[in-house]
């Protein structure tokens, strides 16, 4: 198996979306300091992200859009059409510093990876994962829709078939909207039914292209295994893709404020590792994901299943410290596991008859 490379930047250090937005934390610099912490990120497997230029982000997005973001990142400000228009200035998709260059670094790191895996291999880009993104308008966080443009890019670039698995606790409507119909891209998105965006029920198909599995609250590792097993990898498989892109939103994690589902970070790394064999090519990114300790340490977790590292080593003192070190605005004080230890306790469960009928919905679209 060819060597995971790993995509940063220093934009994101520093980078929030306001102190008391849910992206106040600091997320891709903890992965990438406890990755080096843990001895896991040499110098030969890190690519610092380019910024993708507008002619780039132009794949997917809007001139109107796109001049609109960048005079709201210079001038500090939008007007009542804009923020009507485009979705920026709001409390989900606030004007800060950086909301130009952050989301189109994020890009360009997407865009970085689809380059890199052009002859095989596997490729993490944490800042990526921005599925709420439309042509036209930011949402959800999302200012550019990363994962979108960087399957483009895998299309262009020659590749016949791209798999999209999203399991991030939100439904990544702006992904499934974008190959609504496709025959070339395959989207299943695994996310808690009857929250935002509100989208994604079992029987929406997108035009035959998207596999949505819409999960009760409380999800349990149990659940998610069956899932995973039965409904999931047979919707890849059976697409037999050229290249497989993973949204590893960690907001489906137990401790996160945006969701009711109750996974452990074995989850995520039970879906790097099941769905790396299905395809030459792999793309893994972030996502969702806002407490900041079960965040960085589910995404340091992939990285560390993406390059053969064992989790279940003891955290070195340097580890501790990088979790020690992150704050919250909610000031939730974290548990001790989340301060000293890099794989949660499994949380497995009794497997519910809703998850069952999903997975048999699933299986009999694949018939």
């Amino acid at each position: 198996m060819q060597d995971a490379l790993f995509i940063g930047s220093n934009i994101y250090r520093g980078s929030i979306y306001g102190p008391r937005h849910p992206l106040s934390i600091q997320r891709v610099p903890a992965v990438t300091d406890l990755a080096h912490a843990l001895g896991w990120l040499p110098a030969d497997r890190y690519r610092t992200s380019p910024r993708a230029k507008s002619a780039a982000l132009r794949a997917f997005h809007t001139d109107a859009y796109l001049a609109a973001l960048q005079a709201a990142e210079e001038t500090g400000a939008v007007s009542d059409a804009v923020r009507e228009r485009h979705g920026l200035g709001t409390l989900s998709n606030p004007i800060f510093g950086q909301m130009f260059r952050r989301p189109a670094t994020a890009a360009g790191g997407g865009l970085l990876a689809a380059e890199l895996v052009k002859n095989g291999g596997v490729v993490y880009n944490p800042g990526g994962g921005t599925h709420h993104g439309f042509p036209d308008r930011a949402a959800g966080f999302c200012f550019v829709n990363e994962p979108v443009l960087t399957i483009l890019r895998l299309l262009d670039m020659g590749l016949r078939r791209v798999a999209y698995v999203d399991i991030d606790a939100h439904h990544g409507d702006g992904v499934e909207a974008a190959f609504a119909g496709s025959q070339r891209v395959r989207v299943i998105s695994l996310h808690e039914a009857r929250r935002w965006p509100f989208t994604g029920a079992l029987d929406d198909t997108a035009g035959g292209a998207s596999f949505n599995l819409p999960v009760p609250r409380g999800l349990n590792d149990s659940e998610f295994d069956l899932l995973l097993n039965e409904a999931i990898l047979p919707a890849v498989s059976d697409f037999l893709p050229d290249a497989i892109y993973l949204q590893a939103g960690a907001d489906a994690l137990l401790e996160d404020p945006l969701s009711r589902l109750a996974l452990s970070n074995n989850a995520h790394v039970a879906a790097v590792r099941a769905l790396r064999p299905l395809a030459p090519r792999l793309i893994v990114s972030g996502g969702g994901g806002y407490n900041p300790w079960s965040t960085a340490r589910a995404w340091t977790a992939i990285w560390g299943a993406l390059s053969g590292k064992d989790l279940h080593a003891p955290m070195p003192l340097a580890g501790r410290h990088v979790l020690a070190g992150l704050t919250w605005h909610r000031r939730e004080m974290p548990s001790q596991a989340l301060l000293t230890t890099l794989i949660d306790a499994p949380r497995d469960g009794p497997i519910r008859d809703e998850i069952r009928m999903i997975s048999k919905a699933t299986q009999g679209r694949l018939m």
